[in-house]
């Protein structure tokens, strides 16, 4: 079995597309091939002990699902799935996507849900990523002045996406005891 696993929420597909832009960069024994989380059954999730978990920050800042107008179900119907579990000695990484252009303020809003949901059962965070070089109002998924995780825009910051991927991976090598 793989030590990481990369599960997402996805509305249009962006989610999905980080994931295995992510995945890309590691082999099977290190990471498995990422999973939308309306096709996670929670012991597969609940397996790892490394897990980098991506979401969408869609309409008035909140996690994809079906109450956001989603498709399918997604992180909204997926969390209440997990229950009480019991988190800790996992290590969580999370990103986020969003537009700051024309979201610019409830900017990756939803990221912070799962970063309680994790926290709150007891999961360590890393990953945190700066602020600077993005223009936003406003985040709730700003804590001591960094984003709680990645925070990518593919609408406006597209072009960004790969090199901040590559930094944001050596971050966390260290807490996923990954080597790049």
């Amino acid at each position: 079995m793989a030590r990481i696993g990369v599960f997402f929420g996805t509305n249009t597909g962006k989610s999905r597309k980080v994931a295995k832009l992510i995945k890309k960069r590691f082999d099977d024994d290190t990471m498995a091939d990422p999973l939308n989380v309306n096709r996670t059954a929670v012991e597969d999730f609940l397996q790892y002990s490394y897990l980098i978990l991506g979401t969408p920050t869609l309409g008035d800042g909140v996690l994809p699902g079906l109450s956001a107008d989603c498709e399918s179900e997604s992180w909204e119907e997926f969390l209440p799935k997990l229950g009480d579990a019991d988190f800790t000695g996992k290590t969580i990484a999370l990103y986020g996507l969003g537009d700051q252009v024309g979201y610019g303020e409830e900017f990756l809003d939803a990221m912070i849900e799962l970063h309680q949901f994790f926290a709150s059962r007891g999961a360590t965070l890393v990953g945190r990523w700066p602020v600077e070089g993005y223009e936003f109002q406003h985040s709730e998924s700003v804590m001591d002045g960094q984003f709680v995780g990645l925070a990518l825009d593919l609408d406006n910051q597209g072009g960004l996406t790969e090199q901040r991927l590559d930094s944001w991976l050596k971050l966390i090598a260290g807490p996923f005891d990954l080597a790049l």
